[in-house]
């Protein structure tokens, strides 16, 4: 095993480090830590009980991994926070572990944290994933693969936010946010489907036409939701994307946002 350790951390000598880890200065790492090869963790970290930290990872200074999660119900319960491979996590972020609900939250590979975003108990952040600097998650929060949520975002206990949504910086986040779309404004709502995203990664010129139809009958039309959901059925090509979009809304318990009122 090819380490880095600086004199100055503290480690305890139960802590599983694969190789060529760096450790910078003042670094606490407790006892039931797992962190993968090539991973670094920077100076005046604490990594506690719980945390497991993948392959390539970059964690900065200041930064908590793994510690109690602020919730009155939990009981000191053994759970994890699991990081992903070559996941950046920036300055100051804050990362609690899981409660009895979950047991773990998570953070998928490929991320990127920037300074003093909050990871609440239980949450699900999917793969690929941007947090722009001072997102603040409560418990419960699914983000799906390739959201992007902006600098000073709030997002409420319990809300789900879909795979390739943009949320643009400073809103607050109560309901629910479909997959593919971006999302704006106080309060927050539909302002779009995601199509310079959705053209970054690939997605056919086909595929975006149905999302545009579909989000058309959803938040453009005079439909409510159960019935924008039957035209889509009824009008649109089940293609996977267009089967994710009816999925979420199907699981949504706390209601999908809204769109602006058409004058």
């Amino acid at each position: 095993m090819s380490e880095s350790i600086h004199p100055t951390a503290i480690i305890n000598p139960k802590a599983q480090l694969g190789m060529d880890v760096t450790i910078g200065p003042y670094a606490v790492l407790e006892g039931d830590v797992v962190i993968g090869n090539n991973t670094s963790i920077g100076p005046h970290t604490y990594v506690a009980d719980g945390a497991r930290i993948g392959n390539h990872c970059t964690i900065h200074n200041g930064t908590v991994v793994a510690t109690l999660p602020q919730d009155l119900k939990f009981k000191g319960e053994q759970t994890t926070f699991e990081i992903g491979d070559n996941t950046t996590v920036r300055e100051f972020c804050t990362l609690n572990r899981g409660t009895t609900e979950h047991m773990k939250s998570t953070i998928g590979s490929n991320c990127f944290l920037m300074a003093y975003a909050h990871v609440a108990h239980d949450c699900t952040v999917g793969n690929n994933v941007i947090l722009a600097n001072t997102v603040q998650m409560g418990g419960h929060v699914e983000i799906g693969d390739w959201a992007i949520l902006g600098g000073l975002t709030a997002v409420h206990q319990f809300s789900k936010i879909g795979a390739h949504a943009m949320i643009g910086g400073g809103f607050r986040i109560v309901k629910d946010v479909p997959p593919y779309i971006l999302a704006g404004g106080s309060p927050l709502m539909f302002e779009g489907l995601n199509i310079v995203g959705l053209r970054r990664r690939g997605f056919s010129r086909e595929t975006i036409d149905a999302l545009l139809n579909a989000y058309h009958l959803m938040y453009l039309s005079k439909l409510n939701v159960s019935q924008a959901v039957e035209k889509i059925r009824a009008e649109v090509d089940i293609t996977p994307e267009i089967r994710n979009v009816l999925d979420f809304i199907a699981a949504s318990k706390r209601g999908i946002i809204t769109a602006r009122s058409r004058q």
